[in-house]
C-alpha cells in the first residue's frame, strides 16, 4: 500500500509540472457534458475532448513534455521517434514548436495520408521495417548511434507526466468526479491521468478500457507480470500492440486502475456510431473504446459523475466509412 501511494503522489506532482511547463504550447481540452448519454445512462457523462488538441489526439501533452525537459544539449543533437500514428504527429509537432530536429521512423506499408499528416507538422519521414516492432528498434539503434534522443510513446516518466495533464484539467473542472473511463495501449495517459485523480481523491473508479483483439495491459494486470501476447486487427489501432519489458507503466496501472474493461469490435462500432451520432463530432476507435467501456458499466455508474477522455479524433476515411456503414 505504501508503496502503491508513493508512486501515484510522485506521478501526481511531477504531472503538476509539467502542466506549467507547458501551459502554453497545449490545448486546454472542453470537458463537455453530454445530454444524450447522460439520459440514456442515468448518470453525468461528460466527454474530455481531446480529440481538438493540437495533432488530434492527446499525445502532443508527453512529447511536448519531454522535449521541455531536455538539456539543451540533448536537444541541439536532436530527437527520434518511431510511430505513423498519433505519437509520429505529435513528436513532430512538438519539435517543430520547439526548434528541434530530429526524425520519424515509420513502416514502409504505412498509408501515405499518415505520412502527409507527420510531415504538415515538419516531420523528417523515413521508412524502415514492416511490423512496428523492428521499425521501434532501429528507431532505437539510430539514436543511440547518432547520440540523439529516443522519444518513447509511453514508457518514460516525464511522457507519463505529461499525458497526465489531461487529468489535472478533470479534476480542476469538475472536483467531485465519481469515476473515468480511459482507453489503455502503453498505458501512459492512464498512468498519468489517474495518478491525478487518485491523489485529488483516492475514491475515484478508474477504468482501464481495452480491445478485446488486444488485451495485452488487462492480461498482463491480470497474470501479475507483462506478457507478450499476440494482438489482431483492431479499430483501436491506436491502443493494438505489446508493452516493452520493464515498461514503468505497468506497476502504474497496477497501482491506479479498479476495474479493466475489454471490448469487442462490435462493440466498439456502437459506441462510435452512438457518440457520432448524438455528439455529432468524428472520433477514432480508441476513443471508442473508453466509451464502450462506459456503455458496459451502465449499472455501476447510474447517479454518478462520470468523464470518458475521448483520447483522439485521427481515423481515416476507409476505417470512418466501415463505421458508419455499419449503421
Amino acid at each position: 500500500m505504501e508503496s502503491r501511494q508513493r508512486i501515484i503522489e510522485e506521478t501526481a506532482a511531477r504531472t503538476r509540472q509539467a502542466a506549467e511547463r507547458m501551459a502554453d504550447l497545449i490545448v486546454r481540452t472542453p470537458l463537455q457534458r453530454s445530454a444524450s448519454f447522460s439520459d440514456d445512462l442515468g448518470a453525468e457523462v461528460f466527454f474530455k475532448l481531446e480529440n481538438i488538441q493540437k495533432t488530434g489526439s492527446f499525445k502532443l501533452r508527453g512529447a511536448t513534455n519531454r522535449l521541455l525537459t531536455l538539456s539543451d544539449e540533448q536537444r541541439s543533437l536532436g530527437c527520434v521517434a518511431a510511430s505513423s500514428g498519433n505519437h509520429g504527429a505529435a513528436v513532430a509537432r512538438a519539435m517543430q514548436q520547439l526548434g528541434v530536429t530530429g526524425v520519424i521512423f515509420v513502416p514502409e506499408q504505412t498509408s501515405s495520408a499518415k505520412v502527409e499528416k507527420i510531415k504538415r507538422y515538419g516531420g523528417d519521414v523515413r521508412f524502415f521495417g514492416t511490423d512496428g516492432l523492428d521499425t521501434e528498434q532501429h528507431a532505437r539503434e539510430y539514436a543511440e548511434s547518432h547520440g540523439m534522443f529516443y522519444l518513447s510513446p509511453y514508457n518514460d516518466e516525464e511522457v507519463i507526466a505529461g499525458q497526465g495533464t489531461c487529468g489535472l484539467e478533470i479534476v480542476s473542472e469538475m472536483p467531485d468526479v465519481d469515476a473515468v473511463f480511459i482507453a489503455v495501449g502503453g498505458g501512459g495517459l492512464i498512468g498519468g491521468a489517474a495518478s491525478v485523480l487518485k491523489a485529488h481523491n483516492p475514491d475515484i473508479e478508474i477504468y482501464g478500457c481495452q480491445p478485446l483483439a488486444s488485451p495485452v495491459m488487462t492480461r498482463s494486470i491480470e497474470a501479475g507480470e507483462i506478457l507478450d501476447l499476440p494482438s489482431e486487427s483492431t479499430l483501436s489501432d491506436g491502443t493494438a500492440g505489446g508493452i516493452e519489458a520493464g515498461a514503468l507503466t505497468f506497476p502504474l496501472n497496477q497501482a491506479v486502475v479498479d476495474d479493466w474493461v475489454v471490448v469487442d469490435e462490435q462493440q466498439i462500432i456502437e459506441a462510435m456510431q452512438a457518440f457520432m451520432a448524438a455528439e455529432e463530432d468524428v472520433i477514432e476507435g480508441a476513443a471508442g473504446v473508453a466509451i464502450a467501456g462506459l456503455l458496459a458499466r451502465e449499472k455501476a455508474i447510474k447517479g454518478k459523475n462520470v468523464v470518458v477522455v475521448i483520447c483522439g479524433g485521427n481515423i481515416s476515411a476507409e476505417m470512418l466509412m466501415s463505421v458508419t456503414g455499419n449503421a
